[in-house]
């Protein structure tokens, strides 16, 4: 199954997302670094916010996640957006 960043943005609850992304690099290497997208929508109750960051991070820990990023408004979650976060790795 091939989903583009952009087929996320559907949702508008809070959402953990581990995504595998095919990342071609400038001198033409590729590579596929493991994302993960915390979605906290504005609007959000406290309670919530707070359960779900502290979920967040034991994932984060657990998984040894290294590409973390958190995006407010799932609408501008696309392939310009994760490439520009992904290029400051890089």
């Amino acid at each position: 199954l091939s989903l583009s960043p952009e087929a996320f943005s559907l949702t508008s609850e809070k959402t953990f997302i581990v995504y595998s992304y095919k990342y071609q690099h400038d001198d033409g290497r590729v590579s596929y670094p493991l994302c993960f997208i915390f979605s906290s929508p504005v609007g959000c109750k406290p309670e919530q916010q707070m359960m779900y960051a502290g979920s967040k991070n034991k994932l984060v820990q657990t998984a040894e996640l290294t590409k973390v990023f958190e995006i407010r408004n799932t609408e501008d979650l696309t392939e310009e957006w994760l490439r520009e976060k992904l290029g400051f790795f890089h």
